[in-house]
């Protein structure tokens, strides 16, 4: 007989993966329909248009909207149904490999790095704001802490007991963090772009 306690099922996690994920696919399908309209109508005045400074065109015409030769919301096409994947796979209680969840903090990294990216060449190259780009940087921010601190305090991620204990505690605050990299993101945004007198 065992003495270990089973290990309690993530199910917030896992809620917040699926939301986040369903988020993350629709901008990214929407910004897919928007690039097609760009493609047969290189001057059509698309919906996320708001003004000079709040709209799609100018991210998905630029280099930036299609940084590995193709454009950059078939990337999240693709990727965000495998966060989807993940969430429902943890609600019908399945249980992934250390290798598992490292590879996934990988992919959450990659995400993070890219969005970190892409805020500063819409900020301080491109000028403008991209709504749907807007709603995908504010679900990969949350996910990646979200994913990234579970694995740290859970052993996932091979780290000493102190920064496992560390971020034990700072996954309950995940919600708090994403709302201050919100404000942060919000406040450069102001800096250079003076977007609050602007829209």
């Amino acid at each position: 007989m065992s003495l270990t306690a089973p290990e309690k099922r993530p199910t917030v996690l896992a809620v917040f993966l699926v939301i986040a994920g369903a988020i993350g696919f629709a901008a990214a399908f929407l910004l897919t329909l928007d690039k097609f309209t760009l493609l047969e109508h290189p001057k059509a005045q698309l919906s996320c248009n708001f003004s000079v400074l709040i709209g799609c065109s100018t991210n998905l015409s630029s280099p930036q909207g299609a940084v590995l030769g193709f454009p950059n919301p078939l990337i999240g096409i693709a990727c965000w149904p495998a966060v989807i994947a993940v969430g429902v796979s943890i609600l019908a209680e399945a249980k992934f490999s250390r290798w598992f969840w490292m590879l996934f903090n990988l992919g959450v990294l990659g995400a993070i790095v890219l969005v970190g990216w892409l805020i500063w060449q819409s900020v301080y190259a491109l000028f403008v704001l991209c709504p749907w780009c807007m709603v995908t940087w504010s679900v990969t921010i949350p996910t990646f802490f979200a994913v990234t601190l579970y694995n740290l305090k859970m052993g996932n991620i091979p780290v000493p007991a102190g920064v496992r204990r560390a971020s034990a505690v700072l996954y309950a605050w995940v919600p708090l963090i994403t709302i201050v990299c919100y404000a942060f993101v919000a406040i450069v945004a102001q800096v250079q772009l003076d977007w609050l007198h602007r829209i």
